[in-house]
């Protein structure tokens, strides 16, 4: 089929390579020309796992093709696949649909004939009716129909999650349009990829309750931490206990800092504002937000704790800057208020992240960034692991204790255990773990009734 991707960020990007090895002919437009410079010669924008080789192996087959002309990529096309960004609006958390609607006019000037017009963008409900009204507006009488596909792809694994999806979820109440897009993902039919039908708004819906959910399951578990830390237990047993349960599985129930990214936060933050607008509450969702922006600050000051109480003029090692590994992707990471934290606190801070440096510079200043683990934790005071990248998962203690002024090492990911890093001379600070415990006092009328 031909298929033209208009957008050529993270989810157009890995959408259009996947189509084109699946043996479709794709075509990518986007209007920034030094974006489009770069994947014309091969390079790719952003870091995810395998994309660069899938690109370059799709382009030199001829089946993907990168340009700023939008004629160019709708000419002939049987599906178009509008992928463009739709951050939160500035002020009022709503999703930003300037973007999109910009993508519907310029899509609806350039058709020559019948296309499906697919929404890849994660937008609001009721965003495919005003597509649909953009274009109708713009060519009278032509025939199209306007689909929601939305993407369900993590960052650090959007390839495979691509070709082996949990779910495809298609919003279309047009017969025609249906068949079309069984076309287009008929070679997931192989993989036996379960294809859920529904109506346009309802795929809509489906995107943000999905990661509205996810989100609500890490802010769960990072609260259990919280109090596993006051109770003496420990939560990442408490975890597997609960994940073993098959109604609620053991996926996202790994304490950390909080979430971050480019869609659980603005995502909720839309879904939230949704609600708002149709007179529905969505009060678990507020307080997920509300408690997950708190979480990042605190940690901040557990960090100080750590160390006695105060970091000011001492050199705190961040290791992890990214919002989660095998990303560059430096959108609301924790690191952010947790590096704000610190330095406001008076410490120094010197970073190392696998692949984040360059994003993590664009929004954090005065931050020394380090060629290693162990060039990072030089003299520092303290270690601090913030991600969870493969390659910290079995550093040698031993050599990061001895490079440290002082032995302390903060793990907000529970990488290590507190036995492993005691058994190293650490002074080990994890998320949930136990500690020393004071029983709540009984209330006078309880300890008379005590045999």
């Amino acid at each position: 089929m031909k298929i033209a991707i208009v957008g050529a960020g993270y989810v157009g990007l890995v959408t259009g390579a996947c189509l084109a090895d699946f043996g479709h002919n794709v075509r990518c437009v986007d209007m920034d020309p030094a974006k489009i410079a770069a994947l014309q010669a091969s390079r790719i924008p952003i870091f995810e796992p395998g994309l660069e080789e899938l690109v370059a192996r799709n382009m030199a087959e001829g089946r993907l093709a990168f340009d700023t002309s939008m004629a160019w990529a709708i000419a002939g096309a049987e599906v178009v696949f509008i992928a463009v960004g739709t951050p939160s609006r500035r002020g009022d958390g709503h999703a930003d649909l300037s973007y999109v609607y910009r993508a519907a006019q310029d899509v609806a000037s350039e058709l020559t004939g019948y296309a499906v017009i697919v929404l890849k963008s994660t937008v609001p409900v009721g965003t495919g009716d005003q597509v649909e009204r953009i274009i109708q507006d713009q060519r009278t009488g032509m025939p199209f129909a306007v689909v929601s596909n939305p993407e369900f792809l993590r960052e650090g694994a959007a390839i495979e999650d691509f070709k082996r999806p949990d779910r495809i979820v298609i919003g279309t109440e047009d017969e025609f349009a249906r068949e079309v897009m069984m076309e287009v993902y008929r070679p997931l039919c192989l993989n036996q990829a379960p294809i859920l039908f529904t109506g346009r708004r309802t795929s809509e819906l489906t995107k943000y309750a999905a990661n509205a959910f996810l989100a609500t399951k890490i802010t769960f578990i990072n609260e259990i931490a919280d109090l596993c830390e006051r109770v003496g237990g420990n939560v990442q047993d408490v975890a597997r206990g609960i994940g073993l349960d098959r109604r609620i599985g053991n996926k996202f129930l790994h304490a950390g800092p909080g979430f971050g990214g480019s869609c659980f936060p603005k995502d909720l933050s839309a879904l939230i504002k949704t609600a708002q607008d149709y007179g529905s509450n969505c009060r678990i969702a507020e307080a997920v937000a509300s408690v997950n922006d708190q979480r990042k600050r605190a940690m901040g000051r557990k960090v100080v704790q750590a160390c006695g109480g105060s970091v000011r003029n001492k050199t705190i090692a961040l290791l992890g800057l990214t919002f989660k590994p095998n990303t560059d992707d430096m959108r609301d990471a924790p690191s952010i208020a947790i590096v704000t934290a610190l330095q406001d606190a008076g410490a120094r801070i010197r970073a190392y992240d696998p692949a984040g440096r360059e994003q993590a510079e664009a929004v954090l200043q005065d931050v020394d960034y380090a060629e290693g683990p162990y060039e990072a934790a030089q003299g520092a005071d303290a270690v601090v692991m913030v991600t969870e990248w493969d390659m910290f998962r079995a550093l040698d203690l031993d050599r990061l204790r001895l490079s440290m002024r002082a032995p302390i090492l903060v793990d907000l990911r529970n990488i290590y255990t507190p036995a492993e890093a005691g058994a190293r001379g650490f002074l080990y600070t994890g998320l949930g773990c136990p500690s020393e415990v004071t029983a709540p006092s009984l209330p006078q009328e309880s300890l008379l009734a005590l045999p």
